[in-house]
């Protein structure tokens, strides 16, 4: 079997999965978000802020994925009081539709609003994969430098929203926002951008409210 057909049977059976997942979290009420990003942009980060700003105002649960049997991330999100579950990829640079299925089940889905997945470090593979999540939400951040959209035009192609991290470096790092803006532009015009520091917290309220509007516009009978 040639090996492109192969590639479009796992990806189908993929996307039969990841459409099963969303069905799932629509019947239980929750809104999902996959969050994907290089490795040391923040994720983990901007979950905390994420759950920091949310107060009680909505019930949050976290996927994390990682590449080897660390609990680092999701040990974070517990301490900060939130149902969080593990999943080794084994290796793997992207989480799938059959791993989010099986940490679906592990978590309390009758007592929550939103889940976050935190994707595995990496801005190729997971960019190919549904995982059945309502938005996809890359965090870019400013060490990284600004040529990112240039280098790795698929991962921005598919997004909702962009957050640029670690804006309190912006006077300390060589990053030019409108060579990066130009690029994010050209592949994904009027993309929802967020420029936030989980650092300082500056910027990350935005991001907040957009999260919570979502929750309710998807969910209208989520708590006000």
């Amino acid at each position: 079997m040639p090996a492109v057909t192969v590639v479009e049977n796992i990806l189908g059976a993929n996307d039969r999965l990841a459409a099963e997942n969303r069905k799932r979290l629509d019947a239980a009420g929750i809104y999902a978000v996959n969050i994907m990003a290089s490795p040391g942009a923040g994720k983990t980060s901007v979950i905390l802020q994420t759950i920091k700003g949310l107060g009680e105002d909505l019930r949050l649960g976290v996927i994390e994925g990682d590449t080897a049997s660390v609990t680092i991330d999701s040990d974070k999100v517990l301490a900060a009081g939130m149902p969080a579950v593990q999943i080794n990829t084994g290796g793997a640079c992207h989480l799938d539709a059959v791993m989010i299925r099986s940490a679906l089940d592990e978590l309390p889905l009758d007592r929550l609003d939103l889940i976050i997945v935190e994707n595995v470090g990496n801005l190729v593979c997971p960019a190919a994969f549904k995982l059945g999540t309502h938005a996809n939400i890359l965090i870019a951040s400013i060490p990284e430098g600004d040529d990112k959209p240039y280098k790795y035009p698929g991962i921005y192609r598919g997004l909702d929203v962009l957050i640029i991290n670690k804006m309190d470096l912006l006077p300390h790092v060589r990053f030019d926002r409108e060579y990066f803006r130009r690029g994010v532009e050209a592949l994904n015009p009027g993309l929802t951008t967020f420029a936030l520091s989980c650092e300082t917290g500056e910027g990350c309220g935005p991001w907040v409210e957009w999260i919570k509007h979502r929750v309710r516009g998807s969910h209208p009978d989520r708590r006000e």
